[in-house]
């Protein structure tokens, strides 16, 4: 079993001004703000390189690393 790491970045998404910064910067366009209410992540085409979390001006993206054989587990 491999334990490679997933890294990926997650917003907090009630406190996300919608500003728009993070989508200009994602070098993989992982980013998107549907409605301009708050952005997502696309968690498959994030690779947690950081970028977004730096020009955030509400400082509320953080990158999460996992293990990759722990994604898609429910906690009990």
């Amino acid at each position: 079993m491999s334990n490679k790491k997933k890294k990926y970045a997650n917003i907090l998404e009630n406190e996300c001004v919608a500003c728009g910064s993070c989508i200009k910067v994602c070098p993989r366009r992982a980013i998107s703000v549907p409605y301009g209410i708050s952005a997502k992540i696309d968690k498959d085409l994030c690779v947690g390189c950081g970028i977004c979390k730096k020009v955030c001006p509400a400082s509320v993206i953080e990158i999460i690393t996992i293990l990759k054989e722990e994604e898609g587990k429910c906690h009990e």
